[in-house]
C-alpha cells in the first residue's frame, strides 16, 4: 500500500485524485475482509461469581485511657519534715511496706504530754472515788449532810470525764505518731515522687507525696458515640443494657505501636448517662496484667469484634460514582447492569452488603472499566470459595 501511494503521489493532479478514490475503495475492501460478517465486535469474556452469605467478622476500635484497678494518692496526714524516703519512683511495693517517714519528735512530745495528763486525771479520779467512799457511811449515819456526798459524787463524775478526755488525747497523739510513718495501703507501683528528704509536707499540700497504682488488673475507659451505642443496642441480645453488656464477646487492646496486647479483656460497665458536651457514653473494659506491662496513664484502643453471616463482595468487583458504590450484575441474555449497593462494613478486601445484591445473583468480578449498561458478556464462572481461599476474610 505504501508503494502504491508513492506511485500515486508522483502522478499528475487529475490522475492523483483518481488514485485517491481507488485507495479508498481498496481500504474498504481490506476492512471488509478483516471483519467479513460486518456485525458487532466479539463478546468480551469476564469472570463472574455468585454473591453468597458467608461467616464473617468485623471490628470497631475506640480510643482508650488506661488506669490501674486502684490508684491511691499518698498524702501526709500530719505536718512535718520528711526524714526518710524508703522507695524509689517506679518501684513495686507490697501492702504495708514503709514509703515515707516524717520527723516524729513533735508528736512524740505531744504523746508524752497527753500521757502525763492522763496520769494526772486518773489520780484525780482515784481521789474523787476515795472521797465518795469516805462520805458514804457518814451520810448513812447522819454525821454529815448528804449535800457533801452529792458534791463528792459530782466531782467523781467530773474526774472520770477528765480521764476519758485524757485517754482520747493520748489515743489522738498515738495516731499522729503513727501517721509519721506512711505505709503502702495496697500493693502496686510507685509513681512520681516530687518531694525529697527535708521537704516540709502536710495535709494542706495540693500535690500528693506520690500515687500508688495497683495494676494487677487494668481498666480501659473508652466512649461510644450515640450512633454506635444505638447499633450496639440492636446487635446484642438482652432486655437491659446490663444484660447486653454481659453478652459482649471478649475485647482486645491495641497498643500504641499497633501490636495486640496478649491478654483479652471484658467490658464490664457503662456510665448511666451521656456526656452532653461529647455526645458519647463511656464504657469500662478490664484487662488482666500479670506481667505489669500496662501502667496507669497508658493509652491504646479497645477493639470490639462482631461475628455474623454477611453477604460479601470483593472490593475490586465494585466501582464508585458520585459517592455511591456500584456493581455490575449479569442478567438475562448475559447482559450486564450496574446496581448501587449499601455497604454495612468491610473487612480486608471485602465489603459487607446490606442492600442492592441478593444471594445467588451473578456479579462481574473484574474488567469493570470495559463495561456499560446493556453490554453482553461471556461469563466465566468462578466460585466464591476460591476467592475466599485466595484472600480470606
Amino acid at each position: 500500500m505504501n508503494h502504491l501511494f508513492q506511485q500515486v503521489y508522483k502522478q499528475k493532479p487529475v490522475g492523483f485524485l483518481y488514485s485517491l478514490i481507488l485507495l479508498a475503495v481498496l481500504s474498504g475492501c481490506a476492512s471488509s475482509s478483516a471483519n467479513p460478517e460486518g456485525g458487532a465486535p466479539p463478546v468480551t469474556a469476564l469472570p463472574v461469581f455468585k454473591a453468597a452469605a458467608v461467616p464473617a467478622s468485623t471490628h470497631r476500635e475506640y480510643n482508650a485511657a488506661l488506669e490501674g484497678k486502684v490508684n491511691v494518692e499518698i498524702r501526709a496526714q500530719v505536718d512535718g519534715y520528711i526524714d526518710k524516703i524508703f522507695v524509689d519512683e517506679g518501684a513495686y511495693v507490697k501492702a504495708g511496706q514503709p514509703l515515707f517517714r516524717i520527723n516524729d519528735r513533735p508528736y512524740q512530745e505531744q504523746l508524752s504530754n497527753a500521757s502525763a495528763s492522763l496520769l494526772a486525771a486518773q489520780a484525780n479520779e482515784e481521789k474523787a472515788s476515795l472521797e465518795v467512799s469516805r462520805l458514804t457511811p457518814l451520810v448513812d449515819n447522819n454525821v454529815v449532810s448528804d449535800i457533801q456526798l452529792k458534791t463528792a459524787k459530782a466531782a467523781y463524775q467530773a474526774a472520770k470525764a477528765n480521764v476519758a478526755q485524757a485517754q482520747a488525747m493520748v489515743s489522738n497523739a498515738r495516731i499522729n505518731v503513727g501517721f509519721t510513718l506512711i505505709t503502702a495501703p495496697v500493693s502496686g507501683y510507685i509513681g512520681r515522687i516530687p518531694y525529697k528528704n527535708g521537704s516540709l509536707v502536710g495535709r494542706s499540700e495540693a500535690q500528693p507525696l506520690t500515687v500508688l497504682s495497683d495494676v494487677n488488673e487494668v481498666y480501659a475507659y473508652f466512649s461510644m458515640s450515640e450512633i454506635d451505642f444505638l447499633q450496639f443496642k440492636d446487635k446484642f441480645p438482652g432486655n437491659t443494657i446490663a444484660e447486653k453488656v454481659k453478652q459482649l464477646p471478649p475485647v482486645e487492646l491495641v497498643l500504641p505501636d499497633n501490636t495486640i496486647y496478649p491478654e483479652k479483656g471484658r467490658i464490664e460497665t457503662m456510665e448511666g448517662q451521656f456526656d452532653k458536651t461529647m455526645g458519647a457514653v463511656s464504657f469500662r473494659a478490664t484487662f488482666p496484667n500479670p506481667n505489669g506491662l500496662l501502667r496507669s496513664g497508658n493509652t491504646g484502643k479497645v477493639k470490639l469484634s462482631e461475628s455474623f453471616a454477611a453477604l460479601v463482595v470483593p472490593q475490586e468487583a465494585t466501582f464508585e460514582l458520585q459517592d455511591k458504590i456500584f456493581v455490575f450484575t449479569v442478567g438475562d441474555s448475559n447482559k450486564v447492569a450496574s446496581k448501587p449497593i449499601t455497604v454495612s462494613g468491610k473487612n480486608g478486601a471485602y465489603y459487607f452488603v446490606a442492600k442492592g445484591v441478593s444471594a445467588g445473583e451473578s456479579v462481574v468480578y473484574t474488567g469493570l472499566d470495559r463495561l456499560r449498561d446493556g453490554m453482553v458478556i461471556q461469563p466465566q464462572p468462578i466460585s466464591m470459595d476460591s476467592l475466599l481461599k485466595a484472600r480470606p476474610l
